[in-house]
Formats: C-alpha cells, sequence, structure tokens
C-alpha cells in the first residue's frame, strides 16, 4: 500500500476519532470520504434556511442533528427502544449518518427526536421534510398525523393539533423503501450496487424543519415570466383564507419597487416588468419579489421570493434544422451529466459549501448546462444555479425497469414500452407532477425530462404530451436516449465515447437535435477510488496526458457537429460514482482530472461554431 494512502488513512482515522470524542458521531469507518466532511458539526448540520423560493427568516427551527433510529421488520409498533443515533439528513446507508446500514424492503427504518413547538390560538405550526425516500409516516406525541409517498418532493403537515401542552414535543417517523423491489421512482438506486447502479439511499436525506406560521398563511407560490409580453405572473395559494382577504404582489429590484398589483384570493397577479434584464449564462439577473397576505388594514403574512425573466423556445435556423434559443438567441448548450451523489452522504452534499463546489466548478470548467440525471436536488442547489446563470436540464428519477431498449432514432420493433401496474403508474404521474410544482419556480430549469433510457418507460406519448401542456415555459425532451416517439420537442442521441447525433435532415424539421450522453472517458485515481480495483468507464487511460488527448479529440468532433444542426451536448460525467471512474473529477472531488484551463480553452470553440438563424 502507498504511503499516501497510508496517511490519508491515519488523517481520517483521527478525525473520526475527534469527532466521536466531540459529540457520540463519527462517519462509518473505511468509507472514502470528502474534505467537507472534516467540517460537519452534528448539532448544526446544514443550517442554511431551506426554502429560498418561500422565505420567512423567522420563526422557523431546524431540526436537523443527531436523532434515535431503530431498524425494525415491516409492519412493526412503535419502538420504545432503540439502536443508536443517526444524523440527520444522511440515509442510514451513508457514511455521514453514522450507521452505515442497509434497511430492504422487508424492514422499516424509524426516527425519533424531540423539539419545542408552543402556537397561540391564532397561529400555527408547520413540520416541513425536504425528501424522505421513500414512503413516510409521521407520528407527534404517538400520534400518526400523515403519510407522504415520494423520495424526491418537499412535503409539510400542520401539526398544530398534534402539539402538547409541555415544553417538548416528541416526533417519530416510519419509513420504508423498497428500492428497486417495487415499482416508485428510485434513479440509479439498486439493492445489490454494480456498474452504472448505486448504493440504496434510504430515510430522510434533506432537511427538517418547523415553521410557526399566522392562521392565514401563504402556502406556495408559482412564478411564470412571459418575456414577449413583458410581465411576470404570480399565483399564490393560501392556507385558511377568510373573506375579504388580499394579495400584495411586488417586484423589487436592489430595494426599488418595479411593479406591485393586488389581487383577491385564487387570483393571478399579472406585473408587467418594462425593459425587463432577462435572465441567462453570463447574466443571471434575479428579480426580488414580496408576497403579502393582508386584511386590507394590516399584513397577516408576508413572504419573500425572487424571479427571472427568462424565456426557452426553438426557431428553425436558415437550414431548416429547429434550434433551441434562450432569449431569442441560440447558445450552444454543453454541460455534464450530473449523478448528484457523494461518497460520504450519498444522495446529500456534506455542506452547503460542498453543495455549491460542483456547480462552481462546472462553470469554472467551461460549462453552461447542467443535466440533473435520475435525481432530484435540495431546492438550494437550484437556487445556487439561479444565481450563478447555470442552465439545467432536469431528468425524472426513474423506477420500475424492465421494458426493451432501443438507442437508435427510426428504428421499430426493438423497442418496447413499459407494461406498469396502475399503482405503477399513478406512483409516477403523482410524482412527476409534484416535482414539476415544486420545482417550477427555479428559472435555471430550461428542460423536462420525463423519460431516460427507457428505463420504464411507459405510455410515452400521453406522459410527454402532459407534460408539454403543464409546463408551455420549458422545452420537454421526451426520451432522453430512446425509446423514441414522435412527441415532444427534442430528440436526444446517446452515443459512447464518440459525439453523435441524429441526421438532421430526417429529424430536424420539427425536433431540436441533441447529444444528451457522450464521452465517459475514464482515469481512475489511485487513492480516490470506491473500490480498489475493477473501477469502470466507457473507455479508460492510465495517464491525464492520454485524458487529455482524447477528450481534446471529442471536442474537435462535437465542433463539427454544430453547424449541421447539434443545439446542445452532455459529457459524462461531472465526477466519478462508486465504480464509474468517469468524472472530471474523483468522487471525493479532492482531484479535478482536467484542468478547468485546459477544459475553458477547448470548450471555447463550441461557443464560437457558426450558426445561421436568419
Amino acid at each position: 500500500m502507498k504511503k499516501s494512502i497510508l496517511l490519508g488513512a491515519a488523517m481520517l482515522l483521527a478525525q473520526s476519532f475527534a469527532w466521536a470524542q466531540e459529540g457520540k458521531w463519527a462517519p462509518v469507518a473505511g468509507k472514502v470520504m470528502t474534505e467537507w466532511a472534516e467540517n460537519i458539526n452534528p448539532h448544526a448540520v446544514h443550517p442554511e434556511y431551506p426554502r429560498p423560493q418561500l422565505v420567512r427568516a423567522d420563526n422557523w427551527n431546524n431540526l436537523n442533528g443527531l436523532w434515535n433510529y431503530s431498524i425494525l421488520a415491516k409492519g412493526a409498533e412503535l419502538p420504545e427502544t432503540f439502536d443508536g443515533e443517526i444524523l440527520v439528513p444522511f440515509a442510514v446507508e451513508s457514511a455521514l449518518s453514522g450507521v452505515g446500514k442497509s434497511v430492504g424492503k422487508d424492514q422499516e427504518l424509524w426516527y425519533k427526536t424531540s423539539f419545542e413547538a408552543k402556537a397561540s390560538s391564532k397561529e400555527r405550526i408547520l413540520l416541513h421534510f425536504g425528501a424522505v425516500d421513500w414512503e413516510a409516516e409521521i407520528f407527534i406525541n404517538g400520534k400518526s398525523i400523515g403519510i407522504h409517498q415520494g423520495g424526491y418532493t418537499p412535503f409539510s403537515f400542520d401539526i398544530t393539533e398534534a402539539l402538547s401542552g409541555a415544553k417538548e414535543n416528541e416526533l417519530m417517523v416510519r419509513v420504508w423503501d423498497p428500492t428497486d423491489e417495487g415499482p416508485q421512482p428510485r434513479g440509479k438506486q439498486v439493492k445489490n450496487p454494480h456498474g452504472i447502479w448505486y448504493t440504496p439511499v434510504t430515510g430522510i436525506w434533506q432537511t427538517v424543519w418547523t415553521e410557526k406560521v399566522p392562521a392565514s398563511y401563504i402556502s406556495s407560490t408559482k412564478n411564470t415570466p412571459d418575456v414577449d409580453a413583458g410581465t411576470l405572473t404570480v399565483e399564490a395559494e393560501v392556507e385558511g383564507a377568510l373573506p375579504g382577504q388580499m394579495l400584495e404582489v411586488k417586484v423589487l429590484n436592489e430595494g426599488q419597487v418595479l411593479s406591485e398589483q393586488q389581487v383577491t384570493i385564487g387570483q393571478a397577479a399579472v406585473l408587467a416588468i418594462p425593459n425587463a434584464q432577462l435572465w441567462e449564462p453570463g447574466n443571471p439577473f434575479l428579480y426580488d419579489l414580496e408576497i403579502s397576505l393582508t386584511n386590507g388594514k394590516k399584513v397577516l403574512d408576508q413572504a419573500k421570493s425572487y424571479a427571472a425573466m427568462r424565456k426557452v423556445s426553438m426557431e428553425l435556423d436558415a437550414e431548416g434544422v429547429q434550434r433551441m434559443l434562450v432569449n431569442d438567441k441560440f447558445i450552444f448548450q454543453y454541460g455534464p451529466l450530473d449523478q448528484g451523489w457523494w461518497p460520504d452522504g450519498l444522495y446529500t452534499a456534506p455542506t452547503e459549501e460542498a453543495l455549491v463546489f460542483d456547480i462552481a466548478k462546472t462553470q469554472d470548467m467551461g460549462f453552461n448546462m447542467i443535466r440533473k440525471h435520475v435525481k432530484v436536488e435540495p431546492a438550494r442547489w437550484y437556487y445556487h444555479c439561479d444565481k450563478m446563470g447555470m442552465l439545467v436540464w432536469q431528468d425524472m428519477p426513474s423506477g420500475d425497469l424492465g421494458n426493451n431498449w432501443n438507442p437508435r432514432p427510426g428504428i421499430v420493433g426493438v423497442g418496447t414500452e413499459k407494461e406498469r401496474s396502475p399503482e405503477s403508474e399513478a406512483i409516477f404521474k403523482a410524482e412527476w407532477k409534484e416535482i414539476m410544482d415544486d420545482f417550477h419556480n427555479f428559472p435555471s430549469i430550461i428542460v423536462w425530462v420525463p423519460f431516460n433510457e427507457a428505463w420504464g418507460q411507459f405510455k410515452t406519448e400521453e406522459i410527454v404530451k402532459w407534460t408539454m401542456n403543464y409546463d408551455q415555459s420549458r422545452l420537454i425532451n421526451g426520451a432522453s436516449g430512446g425509446n423514441f416517439f414522435p412527441v415532444g420537442q427534442i430528440i436526444d442521441l446517446h452515443h459512447y465515447p464518440e459525439p453523435a447525433m441524429p441526421n438532421p435532415q430526417f429529424f430536424g424539421k420539427d425536433m431540436v437535435i441533441t447529444l444528451g450522453e457522450f464521452g465517459g472517458l475514464g482515469l481512475p485515481v489511485e487513492g480516490h477510488t470506491w473500490q480498489q480495483k475493477d473501477n469502470w468507464g466507457y473507455q479508460s487511460f492510465k495517464s491525464v496526458g492520454e485524458l487529455q488527448d482524447r477528450y481534446a479529440e471529442l471536442m474537435e468532433a462535437l465542433t463539427k457537429l454544430i453547424p449541421q444542426g447539434l443545439s446542445a451536448a452532455v459529457y459524462t460525467q461531472t465526477t466519478d460514482v462508486e465504480v464509474e471512474t468517469n468524472g472530471l473529477m474523483t468522487y471525493d472531488r479532492k482531484v479535478v482530472k482536467l484542468t478547468p484551463e485546459f477544459l475553458q480553452k477547448v470548450h471555447s470553440q463550441l461557443y464560437k461554431a457558426n450558426v445561421n438563424m436568419d
């Protein structure tokens, strides 16, 4: 074993001992760790306000931290004793949870903690979960207050009536997650990880928090820009609304009110924004929003948010090929396939700094887009993309696999659609709608991707048409990598390792031509891999020099496709993930395999490619 590996192991052992001494918590030993893991304070984990699109800075309480846990047989009663402590919000299988155990379909994961909360007669207490994979039942003081299904979406319960008169209240959570042995969306999680399939993620994996609100309060907003009309439409939902209450919406820039409107509950505010500054890569301009609930005399509730004026569309170029436009301009979109996994936290970044790191490093490398692959991130990830001007293609997490895949466009008789059960279809549709609702307000998301490589793909035309109708402010990539149907606005080929694209003469008249995955050039870096041997890439190399030369060749070939009709491309991938070593960075983010300076240079030619839109 190399001296550097021995030194790294010794340092990790020493840090684990320090963690254990400080708070009875330590990450699971023997796992690959990021540098941010050393900065985790178990008493202040992910302390940032978790909902940047609807902010009430006061009267909230972060419940992240050390909770009790037990793993019991499915169907067991509320436990009275527990196995130990778990660090929330890290999944039980992760190193950072301090547990590192699997659960499976025949068992359930139980959590227990306590919190302080007390409401007056004119207040309500809400309990929020950023995400829990997959089914979560919530108990307050021994009483079940509700069940939520869906591993990727935030949910809340009004727990006011269940609170006790005592200072502290008991919170218990029951979680069941069958991973790949159930029909639910689960992305790349499998019971037995291998190849491109990764470790299961069970339980709470985003922030848990309580919030005190008035009896009538703003529960959600929906912000939709119309660049052509110069307007921003803001819709707000109000819980506990009473007759005579009104909504007042203001658009501000640096504290100056640019536009305001008062509407009745249930009515949309359409605010004129003359000479609007447009949001796009290089100019991520955001307007501030202030939404107030009033009774005509005073403000009852107020939330702050933000919005952007941004347009996504498609238009024929001079050669008769559809192009993807941002604010009526052709911008070649190039980004990495971003799995969003962490060696120590799995689905959960160790810290906010780590969460931002991947986006910032991607931008430093000269990419202007990220494809978030069969996973959904916490709201703060999209918030940072909004602030930094990073375009996002958002996948629906896949599940219920088993049908045949045909990656070639224009071929019939090979690919098949999944015959899902009514339960499976309902689960997919409900969670896809929730995702689109919950993340509608983030202007960085410009493309929705309901299906990838036929993984559980079903009723394609129905799902894609519904998606297109439901959100007309974005483009829809109906089936990334096949199976292909004549529906949606984008045709998306996957081709490894060399870049290629569907023939624009056949497909370009009606659909935007994209390359949804390519590359996958692998380079395992000793001391920074998930396992010591048998690592994997689509094409592997032994030195940085070889990798760099091959990458430059791919960029030269990619550049030639843009004038012919290619609008976007996605390189696999941002980081290594478990046994995959085809990342631009190692899984622990400690080694950047290709320097940002080199990547910026070879990427710059992509954005200079000549495309005639006249």
